[in-house]
């Protein structure tokens, strides 16, 4: 591994002192990251990697944006188009560079764009808008459809949107060749735990939902027969004990490691990374160890090729800090000085080729 080179994206809010996606250089060695370059686009708030590593796309304010990828992974803008609705918060693309996925985060809204074979985005294939009240088992929280999250299973057989507002997961089964999308399940998760991430096992048999309110991650099992896909909940792990804090922690972002024996969850508030062991064949989760990210609002991050390294973005310190993860003492230490950029909000890395 020590000869594969990998590249980081950071997109921001720029509504302050940054100015776009940042390209950073990572020393797989000790999880540093070198500012290599900048692509100028306002508030690319999340991003995604095409499967091939030729393209990059990114939220915007004017809707979705594309990117080509060149041999250092710096990024050249394709094109931008309009999504519909109001602004997207999350972007998810097929393997086969086929159609662009969007949760709108502000009107509810699931968008499918069709993409051209040279990268570029076409238009809308597709749009559904949640409909519907939250339920709130306590009268606190009254809420309208929010979509955090767009997530295809690993067959992209489906496409499984969580709703932070109504506390649900949909389940869209996918037609590639119309170009669009049909409800034919919808998860239900806890009262008022309002869903904010999902990740699945390679394998599929698995999906985890992080929840931002109750700060939870909630583990299904997944099984689809004869285009019946079901989801059977086998374990809801609590992160921390929201009793034990007045500020209300909030969990924020979830990542699997590469050999997915871990899954990493961010909790704001708290201001920690929960480190959680895996179990491979029941999917069960197990927290192994808390660890402090020495800044404010821990907005997403990512586990490096090493398995031992991982990156967080602390969003309200304007901040990026690495540390490195020693799961035999169960206790991680930051090894390298923290990187400077202004509201950090999601990261993803790509191997250069």
């Amino acid at each position: 591994m020590s000869d594969e080179k990998y590249v980081a994206y950071v997109g921001t809010y720029t509504h302050e002192n940054s100015e776009g996606i940042y390209v950073y250089d990572i020393d797989t060695k000790t999880g540093e990251l070198k500012e290599r370059s900048l692509a100028y686009i306002n508030n690319p708030s999340y991003v995604c990697v095409s499967h091939d590593g030729k393209y990059l796309y990114s939220i915007a304010d004017e809707g979705v944006a594309s990117f080509s990828i060149d041999a250092n992974g710096d990024l050249t803008k394709i094109n931008q188009c309009w999504i519909g609705g109001m602004r997207g918060c999350y972007v998810e693309v097929d393997s086969l560079n086929r159609f662009l996925f969007v949760g709108g985060y502000h009107d509810g809204r699931v968008t499918m764009m069709r993409l051209n074979k040279d990268g570029s985005i076409r238009g809308i294939s597709d749009g559904i808008f949640h409909q519907g009240l939250a339920i709130s088992a306590t009268e606190r929280r009254l809420d309208h459809p929010k979509v955090s999250c767009v997530q295809l299973t690993p067959d992209e057989k489906y496409l499984c949107a969580a709703d932070y507002g109504l506390n649900q997961v949909k389940v869209y089964k996918i037609d590639y060749n119309m170009g669009n999308m049909k409800l034919v399940d919808i998860v239900r998760c806890a009262l008022d735990s309002a869903p904010r991430s999902i990740r699945f096992s390679s394998d599929g048999r698995f999906m985890y939902v992080l929840t931002e309110l109750a700060n939870s991650i909630e583990v299904y099992k997944f099984t689809d027969e004869n285009d019946d896909p079901e989801f059977e909940k086998v374990q809801d792990v609590l992160l921390c004990d929201e009793n034990t804090y007045s500020f209300g922690p909030a969990s924020s972002s979830m990542a699997l490691s590469v050999d997915e024996k871990y899954i990493y969850a961010s909790v704001d508030g708290l201001n920690e990374v929960v480190i959680l062991k895996r179990n491979e064949k029941t999917g069960k989760l197990t927290i192994e160890q808390s660890v402090p990210v020495s800044g404010d609002f821990p907005k997403s991050l990512a586990i490096l090729p090493d398995n031992k390294h991982y990156v967080v973005l602390n969003h309200d310190t304007d901040e990026i800090r690495t540390f490195e993860s020693h799961h035999d003492k169960k206790y991680s230490l930051m090894n390298t000085a923290p990187v400077t950029v202004g509201k950090p909000n999601c990261i993803k890395l790509h191997k250069l080729a």
